[in-house]
């Protein structure tokens, strides 16, 4: 194999096991604003990045040759033309996006509502300063562009999908660092580990993070009475 072959944007290059570094340990401080969760475990780490060889969001990986590095990616929905009105010889035709968004993006999210911690958080964020409906829209279309199988999806996806959300959607950038206050008190050792897979999770949608209003909308079409689409951040007095 060449050594000045290129290697995928995300990937970088690999330690040798003995210089790995460890997953990232949550740090409980009672003085932080909210409560620090000392068993935050952001492990397991996103398996799969959609390669022909599966491998972990992480430090800790071994050299393989640089043709199993390649992309599988799956081909992404093209947009349709419909019908809107026909008068006559006169046809007016309407672009219909089509959305990635499968019913496994809304399952792996709802399973994800069930953890311990993530339903800690979405009460404890009362204010709904950075889990509103839109934001948690977000999270789903996240999900269905990273890649991943829907049962791969754990904690940190959620964590570092609805940090991604608040980054692109809020002019206020103050509100998302409450997710670190929560997940790690006052360590700030554990924040560069966390933004190196927020980017590895960009780079696996192609940087396609910004989502339109009208694929939120859809997204909570979907399941309207679902009880998160309440998280209404206009009604709050």
């Amino acid at each position: 194999m060449a050594s000045g072959q290129a290697h995928p944007p995300f990937e970088e290059e690999s330690p040798q096991p003995s210089t790995s570094v460890q997953s990232p340990q949550v740090v409980a401080d009672d003085e932080v604003p909210g409560p620090s969760v000392p068993w935050v475990d952001p492990s397991p780490q996103p398996q799969s990045l959609g390669m022909k060889k599966k491998r972990e969001w992480s430090d800790e990986s071994e050299e393989e040759p640089e043709e199993e590095l390649e992309l599988e990616r799956t081909p992404e929905p093209k947009d349709t033309w419909v019908v809107e009105m026909l008068c006559g010889l006169k046809m007016k035709l309407t672009r219909k996006r089509a959305s990635s968004v499968l019913p496994e993006h809304h399952e792996a999210f709802n399973r994800l509502l069930e953890d311990p911690v993530i339903q800690k958080f979405l009460a404890w964020d009362k204010d709904l300063r950075v889990s509103d409906k839109y934001l948690l829209a977000m999270v789903i279309a996240y999900f269905s562009r990273a890649g991943l199988f829907s049962w791969q999806y754990q904690r940190i996806h959620f964590f570092l999908a609805l940090y991604l959300a608040s980054d692109m959607e809020e002019d206020n950038q103050a509100p998302k660092q409450d997710i670190f206050s929560f997940l790690y008190g006052k360590d700030y050792s554990q924040r560069p580990l966390f933004h190196k897979l927020r980017y590895q999770l960009i780079c696996s949608m192609r940087w396609r993070t910004w989502v339109s209003p009208e694929e939120m909308e859809e997204i909570q079409a979907y399941d309207p009475e679902h009880w998160v689409w309440a998280r209404d951040r206009t009604l709050i007095s």
